[in-house]
């Protein structure tokens, strides 16, 4: 069996709604910065930058 991926929109919505408080904005990165996107993500939500990509790993099996 093969694990389906999300796509990167549906890995913002599903965030968006675990987390009422992250808008669009959180979500804009420019070429080659994704890494400064994730930061703010962690800093918004108060957590390490491991538990966020935990976070996203998980939408991935979900």
């Amino acid at each position: 069996m093969h694990s389906i991926i999300r796509s990167w929109r549906e890995q913002k919505i599903l965030l968006k709604r675990r987390f009422p408080i992250l808008s669009d904005d959180d979500f804009v990165y420019e070429e080659g910065s994704i890494e400064n996107m994730y930061k703010r993500l962690a800093e918004k939500l108060r957590i390490s930058k491991p538990e966020l990509e935990m976070i996203f790993a998980e939408l991935q099996r979900s």
